[in-house]
């Protein structure tokens, strides 16, 4: 037997990188009974003579949007025109992060088809965010992403057609990865990503993931919701189960009348506890 990595899944082939070969894979029958699906960024035990997957090892954390494992890392890319920027959907992303137990870091893409007045209101977008804690990239910093990424596994999610591939294209041209443009009457991207994958680019794990156009807190309790708003957890409430809605004596919403807490964070978790509670 042999310990890897699962770095890229197709159907029912999973490749696996073990003592620095390629394995392709199928995983044994007793996983469908035992109800287990190998994930790219599992680790595993292979038979290198059969291929088989013959067990998974435990897992540190679990991103199911996309579904991938044991990330240090979840690189989200956020295009600021077409498709347009909505804070709504990666605040629904950076939660999702946060609710797998895994970092979020923010990259935002395509401040090259900006006007002037666009670009002033993005700075007040990258400060609002780095002021809550998060870490954030663009076009401009792409060396200290890379140091920042360096030996980690990252997984790249985001928007169809955000940039993903072109992110990675810039981190490594040698991969040309394929790109496509946006569709205008759709305002979202095609899909150039079709199944996960893990690629080594000059030491950083990337995962690149196929894109959505929306995602579904739905399976998520209103409370993990309420602690992935990281900057909600600075203040103090009367009620110790508060939700920050319409309870009194809320410090939340003191720090939000008093311009501590974002606007436009506390409308995504308005609209996200909304989901939940449909």
């Amino acid at each position: 037997m042999l310990k890897g990595v699962i770095v890229k899944n197709i159907s029912n082939a999973y490749t696996v990188l073990a003592n620095q070969k390629i394995y392709v894979c199928t995983p044994r029958g007793k996983f469908r009974n035992e109800k287990k699906t190998p994930l790219v960024g599992d680790y595993c035990l292979i038979d290198e003579e059969n291929n088989y997957i013959l067990e998974l090892l435990p897992r540190k954390n679990e991103l199911k949007r996309p579904n991938v494992c044991n990330v240090d890392y979840c690189l989200i890319v956020t295009s600021l025109y077409k498709p347009m920027y909505s804070s709504l959907l990666l605040d629904k992303e950076i939660s999702l992060a946060i609710m797998s137990n895994i970092e979020p870091v923010l990259y935002f893409s395509k401040l090259d088809l900006l006007n002037k007045e666009e670009l002033t209101n993005y700075e007040k977008i990258k400060k609002m965010y780095e002021q809550i804690g998060f870490k954030v990239f663009d076009i401009n910093n792409i060396t200290k992403l890379k140091e920042y990424l360096q030996n980690k596994i990252v997984v790249l999610t985001g928007q169809t057609g955000a940039g993903k591939s072109t992110l990675i294209n810039k981190l490594d041209p040698n991969l040309n990865i394929k790109t496509s443009e946006i569709s205008f009457s759709l305002n979202r991207g095609k899909h150039t990503t079709r199944h996960t994958e893990i690629y080594d680019v000059f030491g950083i794990w990337l995962c690149d993931t196929p894109g959505f156009s929306s995602l579904d807190l739905s399976e998520y309790s209103k409370e993990e919701i309420k602690n992935s708003f990281i900057e909600f957890q600075k203040y103090t409430c009367k009620f110790r189960d508060c939700m920050h809605l319409k309870e009194i004596d809320c410090g939340v919403k003191d720090a939000l009348l008093n311009h501590l807490i974002s606007p436009s964070r506390y409308e995504s978790y308005q609209k996200m506890i909304s989901e939940v509670k449909k």
